[in-house]
């Protein structure tokens, strides 16, 4: 069977690694801990192809221990049982070193079968996850594990191991390569910080540009064999939850070009929904009552794109990204709302001022007969002072005017009508 490309570069050694320099270079914690041959458990998170696997690898060479590894989608408890049975063999007289590629899919039941073992020492466990593991692994595994992140690789970290590829793969087909101008660039460009991607992209285009003398790489040839590889996005993953965040607080910062950016990842992904919800809330929370038109043109343009479909719903999608970058922000009535709830959770729920409940009879123990209620239209300027508050919290204030041109102008309007009524 052939070797993949990328399992036939990969590092051997710490100093090989692609990245991570923020953990594994010179000093770093990590190397640090690697170097001192006492491996304590660790979990690797990161998303894909960024060395997780192959750091862990050259921690069990280095530290002379077995390496045994299973992946969290196919993984049962009796695996987990088999590869402890052997920690009493020759094989485990050095240790052995369970590597679990994707925890995150392993139930707490699972998980729990590796507690024992870790805190006796029997095994070292190291893992990995593409997910954030302070939601997706069990906490006792947490709380006997240091995190580790591994960071998405850079373009020009990943140029080295993309020009060694190219010459890999020509010396191993026997043929010169001849690489067009932009090439490289764009594999490490498109790859979107994924180390084995990019590789494996590199042994597509050698494979898919062979002559019979030589090996010429167009960079057509790079663009469509690297098509959209660099979009990391999955639906229900950290990818989906970073990009809406992503896009409000650029929203929220009035920073309209990287809001138009997070726009377009989600809209090349396909995922018009979770833009579209989020879009009506940014225009409630962060632009409020600066700008209440905001609202319902901000559902218009959904309702628009909703109907539409893509590719023609990037545009009405667009012009509410743009709208609500541009808008004066006010998250006054997100806060007033919230100080409400708060307040409910701490008094719960105290009983209605008599004049404001619908009823209009007293019984023979009601302390204040009648209802007394002041219907305000027959009042000058249809107000007149009276409570609406429950007793407890009469003197409360839950909203204050934001510091825009809209609210200030409700402000004075109120404060004239209220200071100069009857």
């Amino acid at each position: 069977m052939n070797t993949p490309l990328a399992d036939k570069i990969r590092p051997n050694t710490l100093d090989d690694v692609v990245g991570q320099s923020h953990i594994l270079g010179k000093g770093k914690p990590l190397r640090r801990i690697i170097e001192s041959g006492r491996i304590p458990n660790m979990i690797f998170y990161g998303s894909s192809g960024v060395g997780k696997t192959t750091v862990a690898r050259i921690i069990a060479d280095n530290c002379g221990m077995k390496m045994c590894k299973l992946n969290g989608t196919s993984a049962s408890v009796q695996d987990i049982k088999d590869i402890i049975a052997d920690t009493d063999t020759i094989e485990g007289y050095n240790g052995i070193l369970l590597y679990l590629d994707e925890i995150q899919y392993l139930n707490k039941k699972q998980q729990q079968s590796l507690l024992e073992d870790i805190e006796n020492g029997k095994i070292t466990l190291i893992s990995s996850t593409t997910e954030n593991p302070y939601f997706y692994v069990y906490n006792a595994i947490i709380s006997r594990s240091t995190v580790f992140e591994f960071l998405p690789v850079s373009a020009e970290e990943v140029r080295p191991a993309v020009e060694r590829a190219f010459r890999i793969a020509a010396e191993d087909m026997g043929l010169p390569i001849e690489i067009e101008d932009g090439v490289i660039e764009h594999i490490c460009r498109g790859c979107g910080g994924d180390v084995r991607k990019s590789i494996n992209t590199v042994e597509l285009c050698v494979l898919g540009s062979c002559g019979s003398d030589k090996i010429s790489v167009s960079l057509d040839t790079a663009k469509l064999l690297t098509q959209r590889s660099n979009m990391r996005y999955d639906r229900a993953g950290d990818e989906h939850y970073d990009t809406l965040s992503a896009l409000q607080k650029s929203i929220r910062g009035s920073d309209e070009n990287a809001a138009l950016h997070y726009a377009a990842r989600l809209l090349q992904t396909g995922d018009i929904i979770s833009l579209c919800r989020r879009l009506l809330v940014i225009a409630a929370e962060d632009i409020g009552l600066a700008y209440p038109q905001a609202i319902p043109i901000v559902k218009a343009c959904v309702d628009s794109a909703l109907q539409l479909g893509m590719p023609e719903a990037k545009i009405p999608l667009a012009d509410a990204v743009i709208l609500l970058a541009t808008a004066p922000k006010s998250n006054s009535g997100n806060e007033a709302i919230i100080a409400a709830l708060k307040d409910l959770e701490t008094y719960g729920s105290p009983e209605f001022p008599r004049h404001l409940q619908n009823k209009h009879f007293d019984g023979e123990g009601a302390k204040i007969k009648g209802q007394h209620y002041l219907y305000p239209h027959d009042f000058k300027n249809h107000w007149v002072e009276q409570q609406y508050l429950p007793d407890i919290l009469k003197d409360r204030v839950y909203y204050e005017y934001g510091d825009n041109k809209t609210e200030q102008l409700a402000k004075a309007y109120w404060d004239h009508i209220k200071n100069n009524s009857q």
